[in-house]
């Protein structure tokens, strides 16, 4: 079994680790922004992943999924 990693996956994969780390420190947020930011990290790894590692496609991801997660619970 053999598989290629090239560079936008990589780029996607570090992206989302970068993410989830920071969102780590983030305890002290009100619900509203936790939701935002989650819904924002969740939305670029879709993104990415749905576009095969575009950036347009994970910043694009990124909005939509913050919009989502921001207007969750309102």
């Amino acid at each position: 079994m053999s598989f290629t990693l090239n560079s936008k996956k990589i780029a996607s994969a570090l992206l989302a680790t970068t993410l989830v780390m920071s969102l780590s420190a983030c305890s002290s947020w009100d619900k509203r922004s936790r939701n935002t930011a989650i819904g924002a990290g969740a939305g670029a790894i879709g993104g990415a992943v749905l576009t095969d590692g575009s950036a347009l496609g994970t910043l694009g991801g990124a909005a939509v999924g913050g919009i989502i997660g921001h207007q969750v619970g309102k």
